[in-house]
């Protein structure tokens, strides 16, 4: 099989098969085949060494916040941000066949599942156990095979590993959902006339006073709206912070140009990570 025809094919997540990332791969994609990888880094070097055109990386959640590592893993992974999706998360309670709630003393899953699922926990008497994906901890419990333990995860690692749905719907709060960005080796330039765009860019301020402030200022005087914003220390001695920022608009647009701009004079760095559409979530119409 050629790399051209691997790349057709193939959309890289991390986890194993049954997780949310399989699972918002096949929801966005269903004519790729999903490509399971151990980590994040893994999942960039999938793309950058031709086995799958694509990466599906979930980047924050609205009942848990921002998935851990991923905004500093994000500028070096030599890949752009092409597309965003939003996947609506329904946790499942699953255990072996025989198993009921309960039975269940101890419930397996990644931390930010278990995070979202805490008051049901709490409320049932269940301990929570850390394990680094919810696929994974489902096929760990079918192995198991003990009615005392059950696993929080998708609807397709029930399938997957033949456990049974003891209780649906677990999660604690009804709008919990994950949005994933999709990368790629090239960057997308969408045609901001075809409708609206993200940009999504990484910065370092200068250490000035007001910097930030200031920096921020040419986004406000030019009507441009940040939509997310977040900063994160990068140095061992707590003194440089990064900002990653997603805003509407397109960089050649002439307000967003401007703001750019103003930003690059009181910082270090600028670096766009990607242009893309914006998903249809946004404003309801998904």
């Amino acid at each position: 099989m050629t790399k051209a025809n691997i790349l057709r094919q193939v959309i890289a997540f991390q986890g194993v098969h049954g997780a949310y990332s399989d699972k918002a791969c096949r929801a966005v994609f269903p004519e790729l085949t999903t490509l399971p990888c151990g980590s994040f880094e893994d999942t960039f070097a999938a793309v950058r060494e031709g086995k799958a055109q694509l990466a599906m990386i979930p980047i924050e959640n609205s009942s848990a916040g921002r998935v851990a590592d991923i905004h500093h893993l994000l500028p070096t992974s030599g890949l752009h941000i092409i597309g965003e999706h939003f996947q609506k998360v329904d946790h499942q309670l699953l255990a072996p066949k025989g198993a009921t709630l309960e039975s269940i003393k101890r419930v397996h899953s990644h931390v930010q599942a278990l995070a979202q699922v805490r008051n049901f926990l709490r409320d049932h008497g269940i301990e929570p156990v850390n394990h680094a994906d919810t696929a994974g901890a489902a096929a760990e419990v079918a192995e198991m095979n003990d009615p005392a333990q059950g696993a929080i995860a998708s609807d397709l690692a029930a399938e997957i590993y033949g456990l049974d749905t003891i209780r649906g719907d677990v999660h604690d709060l009804a709008h919990n959902t994950t949005r994933f960005i999709i990368m790629a080796e090239e960057p997308l330039d969408p045609d901001p006339n075809n409708g609206p765009v993200v940009t999504t860019f990484v910065f370092r301020v200068r250490s000035v006073p007001a910097a930030l402030y200031k920096g921020l200022g040419g986004f406000a005087t030019n009507g441009v709206n940040i939509t997310k914003l977040e900063s994160y220390i990068i140095d061992g001695g707590f003194t440089v912070a990064q900002f990653y920022a997603d805003i509407e608009g397109h960089p050649d647009e002439r307000s967003v140009r401007l703001a750019l701009e103003e930003l690059s004079f009181f910082s270090k760095e600028v670096k766009i990570l990607g242009v893309y559409p914006a998903n249809g979530f946004r404003d309801g119409n998904e």
